[in-house]
């Protein structure tokens, strides 16, 4: 038996708000919304995308002023950038539907008046969450489908960091200070020391790389098999008070207390990028 659905609101002709029971929904599928009224009972196609709405009413608040204000193309550009993260994934959390929607739909409105929104932590970004950039990347191939529109790469690493918030327990604004922490303290190292370090080599990806799978540890609470803290700490000082620094400062970001035992991993890839760089400047 098919579900029935009154209409609240109709965005467009791709896309409804409905009621279903006590649960409010967006609905979406081609031509859902054509000829259709508020208070309209009917029954949702079989292709169609079903996104519960949340109950908390200072969410619903929110919810409710993005369906008001964003362009309902944003919200089937959403989906389908849901959709591709989805065959990904194994667990994508749908409820980005609308703040993505909002980011995007904020992003064209700054194209059109001219403003150029940069993104210092994009490389860095990219770096750290290979997979979700892809998906953000079909994202910007979806916008320039649907409405003519071609954003940056900037804008693909902010769209980026709300994919990645949909898989992991992480908020996009705590995905963006982490990256911040990262490339600030590789920032200053740079200025301190008088080095170049370059963002493409080896050492750089495997250094991202090992923070990414710090990331994913924290979430499984995982432990390293090893603790060779004590031993970079005697052997490279500087970079062990380093990774020390940045651990500190990551565990205020995301809130949880990090491992003793991953300082020593990361000071041991900051000292070949310091080593490294150090002898490209002799």
């Amino acid at each position: 038996m098919k579900l029935k659905y009154q209409i609240i609101k109709v965005l467009n002709n791709n896309s409804i708000l409905a009621k279903q029971g006590n649960d409010e929904v967006i609905l979406l599928a081609k031509g859902i919304g054509f000829q259709k009224k508020v208070n309209d009972i009917f029954e949702a196609p079989a292709n169609t995308k079903t996104f519960l709405m949340v109950k908390q009413d200072v969410d619903k608040k929110k919810t409710q002023d993005i369906l008001k204000n964003v362009n309902p193309i944003y919200i089937e550009i959403s989906s389908e950038i849901i959709r591709y993260a989805t065959e990904k994934f194994d667990k994508v959390d749908t409820k980005i539907l609308l703040p993505l929607a909002d980011h995007i739909d904020f992003a064209i409105q700054r194209l059109n008046e001219g403003m150029t929104i940069t993104n210092p932590f994009t490389k860095d970004i990219q770096l750290l969450f290979p997979d979700e950039y892809e998906v953000a990347k079909k994202g910007k191939e979806l916008i320039q489908k649907m409405t003519g529109q071609t954003i940056n790469d900037d804008e693909i690493g902010y769209i980026t960091l709300h994919v990645h918030s949909a898989i992991s327990k992480e908020h996009v604004y705590e995905s963006m200070e982490a990256t911040q922490v990262i490339h600030e303290s590789i920032d200053q190292l740079k200025k301190d020391l008088k080095i170049e370090i370059d963002s493409n080599s080896i050492s750089y990806i495997r250094l991202m790389n090992h923070i990414k799978f710090l990331f994913l540890r924290l979430q499984t609470h995982e432990q390293l098999q090893m603790n060779i803290s004590d031993f970079t700490k005697e052997r490279f000082p500087f970079a062990y008070q380093q990774a020390e620094n940045i651990c500190l400062k990551l565990s205020k970001v995301l809130h949880q207390d990090i491992p003793h035992s991953e300082i020593g991993y990361l000071a041991l890839h900051l000292e070949r990028i310091l080593s490294i760089s150090l002898q490209n400047e002799n």
